[in-house]
């Protein structure tokens, strides 16, 4: 972009978030847009400052794919300006998450991520404090304790009888995943497939540090469980290793979530064992 160009539409963010003006927020998207990060992050710190007053869902949604922006400052400014839109910033949650613990962020951007979060969930508490919630299996009303029980254990809300019927139908859940976790890769990690343990040894192979079958809450108040997850790239792994109805059915809802939230996914499948480090370096090499 040209000098000249570049310094008018930085001054025209700069402006825009003066003005208090919520009709600023279509502009100021279109600011999102530029070529230069300087006149991005000025921008995505105006729309910050039209909290209360622009729409906040719209605001959102156009700050949201910029927590992964090429450049950390733009990544910085952003997460500042979603945290001003309080309970509608609910959705990029789960992107501020992956921005707190990132180790290939900034520490600043790190601190900045978890400061956005807690105004966010603060602003949420509050709001679910005013609110009025029923149990999703019963339909019975709630009590503050009830649900603020169930939400912090499933992101779902549950009266306590019901709570403890779903508690043990997870930890049911937990223990058969956990038996099936008969096949252990070389550097000592138990695995439920094949498949899954060539990756273990791939990723070991390569230096590449991983996180196998944890829960991570992908969409506000959705929970999966990736088959790894790859902290320095910020990169999922999914191997789908079974041929049923169903379990298509399911790989087809997990692969649209990663996709709805902008996650970077690698897919394998059963025909891929006999080359899996290589198809891993490979598909890597484009996150880098």
């Amino acid at each position: 972009m040209h000098r000249e160009l570049e310094k008018q539409h930085r001054e025209r963010a700069v402006e825009l978030g003066k003005s208090g003006n919520p009709a600023a927020l279509p502009e100021l998207i279109e600011l999102t847009r530029s070529p230069a990060a300087s006149v991005r992050k000025l921008a995505a710190s105006a729309i910050g400052k039209l909290a209360d007053l622009a729409d906040g869902q719209a605001a959102v949604r156009a700050l949201q794919p910029m927590l992964r922006d090429h450049f950390p400052q733009v990544r910085q400014y952003v997460a500042k300006a979603i945290s001003a839109y309080g309970t509608a910033a609910q959705p990029a949650l789960s992107d501020l998450r992956d921005m707190a613990i990132s180790p290939a962020e900034p520490q600043y951007n790190n601190n900045c991520a978890k400061r956005a979060i807690e105004l966010i969930e603060e602003a949420s508490r509050i709001a679910e404090s005013q609110a009025v919630h029923c149990c999703q299996r019963c339909g019975v009303k709630l009590e503050p304790d009830e649900f603020v029980r169930a939400q912090k254990a499933f992101q779902r809300p549950f009266c306590n009888y019901c709570f403890d019927e779903v508690f043990l139908e997870r930890r049911n859940f937990e223990t058969k995943v956990e038996l099936q976790k008969n096949i252990r890769a070389k550097d000592g990690t138990w695995v439920q497939s094949a498949g899954e343990r060539l990756i273990c040894e791939a990723l070991d192979a390569e230096g590449i540090r991983y996180r196998y079958d944890e829960r991570f809450r992908i969409l506000d108040g959705y929970a999966i469980r990736p088959d790894f997850y790859l902290p320095e790239f910020n990169v999922y792994i999914e191997y789908w290793g079974m041929d049923t109805a169903d379990y298509k059915i399911g790989m087809l809802k997990k692969q649209q979530l990663y996709q709805q939230q902008g996650k970077k996914l690698i897919s394998l499948y059963p025909a891929d064992k006999p080359r899996i480090r290589e198809l891993v370096v490979t598909k890597l090499r484009k996150f880098r």
